[in-house]
């Protein structure tokens, strides 16, 4: 491979790389935003999304579905994502994602703000729309008053 066919490459690697922080962006927004339909539109149709052990759904439909309470439970949300990490696959139309999350939600109930700080891992798959979640797991390293009550840990090394 020449410099230049190596520069290109690079070049192609950060321009899909913004891409897919876009969509993890985009995904934030909608969840705070309210809007169930767009997040579900993110995700492939075979899609795997967990929260947490028995909280999750398999398919796009079935994800859906969980989304159907977040206006009614959620009086606000402010997802903050940072440090991300994408590894593409051989082929570049598949990326390894992770990256770090701090969440705040204030409840429609009278409760104290929940707050979640872990970390999203995620599989995405390059489609004809863009790149689009084919699953996603929430893993935690703290929360405070959070609604879920197990959560997946990051896997943290102990000495």
């Amino acid at each position: 491979m020449t410099q230049q066919d190596e520069a290109t490459a690079a070049l192609a690697d950060l321009v899909e790389t913004e891409k897919i922080q876009r969509l993890l962006f985009d995904y934030a927004y909608h969840l705070d935003m309210n809007h169930p339909d767009e997040i579900a539109g993110l995700f492939t149709e075979d899609c795997y999304v967990s929260y947490g052990p028995g909280f999750g759904a398999e398919g796009r439909a079935a994800y859906r579905e969980t989304l159907g309470g977040i206006g009614s439970f959620f009086a606000a949300t402010s997802h903050h994502v940072s440090n991300i990490v994408v590894d593409f696959g051989p082929d570049r139309t598949t990326a390894t994602v992770r990256s770090v999350l701090h969440a705040w939600h204030r409840y429609t109930r009278d409760r104290p703000d929940g707050h979640f700080f872990g970390q999203y891992h995620d599989e995405l798959v390059r489609t004809e729309k863009g790149w689009r979640f084919a699953r996603r797991e929430l893993r935690a390293s703290g929360v405070v008053d959070f609604h879920v009550k197990k959560q997946i840990p990051i896997g943290r090394a102990v000495s």
